[in-house]
């Protein structure tokens, strides 16, 4: 599944982590001393409305300070482990990184438009009833009110289009990057042939479960990054945001309490449904391999006479059956927990905000903000909460093909190593 498409895998992925974080560590540690040495001023920490938010100093030393540790990482593992699908699978993944992030910073952007909008939306509204209460808008403040409202829609639509553009490039470049992933190891496999056709659904494995591998790994894999950028980009908002909030139910007065409450909320609702759904996966894994069994039978039944009776086809399919009805026994309290955590996440934020809300300490932009910074926050802890159940399929998927691959760990291999071949990334 990697050796095919990675360099040496267990030490590149073990390199991406060590690399990553010394990144950040110097990013976080010396942005300063980097942007004085450009010639940068980052001291301005006040959010920009609309595109000036992406060319700010601060994001052009990142672009600068990105695109040097992305060409220093692949020209290491270029030179070290020269291989057929180097520049998909490095440079690839780290555009397929950047995009990522750049989507994020576009919801920042969208939460940095709230307060303003949101507020002047407060300041505007009226009684409508007819009661004395009701004040009469002058024309000039009329006008003035509605050019700054079309003016905040206007900045709203530049970063909506921004981000349909971003979104489908991204989409794009992941299709191609997990297609060129499935070929690299639809080429390892089948180059292996003759060790591996003797394997129980070989065929199976090398067509079917390669497609369904990559397609979750488009799906999973991207999900996964955007949380994780999520989280860099929104913790810090959220901590800020946190200052507005004086106490919470029950608990009382704590520092920065919006950012640990939606710690402990997400890593309560990931631990529960780990832990209800712990079964689920080897189910799946019994599932492809009852569902495999039935099926070599059929196929071997058109050929052979003496296959396919009816009482092994019965006996082949009510294994089958077996499996299914247990699978959907152990779904059915699996999505009830979860169905009941999503419920009490929608409304978890506003128990939180009763106290603040009834005393009046924030406006209608602040709580359009909080609501949003603590829903992305939350949801990118949720990450194994809200794609538990693809994550057990994938897992399925690994496990077939990891059984599959132990046939060349037991024989030597008909072909070089990947790492040795031709450097041709088509």
């Amino acid at each position: 599944m990697f050796k095919s498409f990675f360099p040496n895998p267990k030490l590149f992925f073990l390199s991406v982590l060590l690399f990553a974080g010394g990144a950040c560590a110097i990013w976080y540690g010396f942005n300063e001393q980097m942007a004085n040495l450009v010639g940068l001023d980052i001291s301005d920490t006040q959010p920009v409305i609309g595109l000036g938010h992406f060319v700010t100093n601060s994001f052009l030393l990142f672009y600068g300070f990105y695109f040097l540790c992305t060409a220093v990482f692949a020209l290491f593992w270029f030179k070290v482990s020269p291989h057929k699908w180097q520049w998909w699978s490095i440079v690839g993944s780290s555009a397929i990184l950047f995009s990522t992030y750049y989507s994020v910073q576009v919801s920042v952007a969208i939460n940095n438009w709230r307060r303003p909008f949101f507020d002047l939306v407060q300041s505007l509204l009226k009684p409508i009833d007819g009661s004395e209460a009701a004040k009469v808008v002058g024309e000039e403040a009329l006008n003035s009110a509605t050019t700054q409202l079309f003016d905040l829609i206007m900045l709203f639509a530049e970063i909506a289009f921004l981000a349909i553009i971003i979104y489908v490039a991204t989409k794009f470049l992941v299709s191609h990057f997990i297609f060129r992933w499935r070929t690299a190891m639809n080429e390892y496999y089948t180059s292996n042939w003759k060790q591996l056709r003797d394997v129980e659904g070989a065929s199976q494995r090398i067509q079917e479960d390669t497609m369904r591998f990559a397609t979750i790994m488009e799906d999973l894999g991207v999900s996964l990054i955007e949380a994780v950028m999520t989280l860099f980009a929104f913790l810090p908002v959220l901590w800020a945001l946190s200052a507005y909030i004086s106490e919470l139910p029950i608990v009382g007065e704590i520092a920065h309490p919006l950012f640990y409450a939606a710690l402990f909320w997400s890593i309560f609702g990931t631990g529960v449904l780990a832990l209800v759904g712990i079964k689920l996966p080897g189910l799946q894994f019994n599932n492809q391999k009852v569902e495999a069994a039935f099926r070599k039978e059929l196929v071997y039944g058109e050929d052979n006479n003496d296959r396919a009776e009816p009482l092994k086809l019965n006996e082949l399919f009510n294994n089958v059956r077996k499996n299914y009805f247990r699978l959907y026994f152990h779904y059915m309290y699996f999505n009830v927990a979860r169905s009941l955590y999503l419920q009490a996440d929608n409304i978890f934020v506003f128990v939180l905000l009763v106290p603040t809300i009834a005393v009046g300490a924030i406006t209608f932009g602040i709580l359009q903000q909080i609501l949003t910074a603590f829903g992305q926050v939350s949801n990118s802890f949720q990450y194994l909460v809200n794609s538990w159940t693809i994550i057990v399929e994938l897992l399925s998927v690994r496990k077939r093909l990891k059984q599959f691959e132990s046939v060349l760990d037991e024989t030597p291999e008909t072909v070089l190593p990947i790492e040795n071949s031709v450097i041709d990334g088509q």
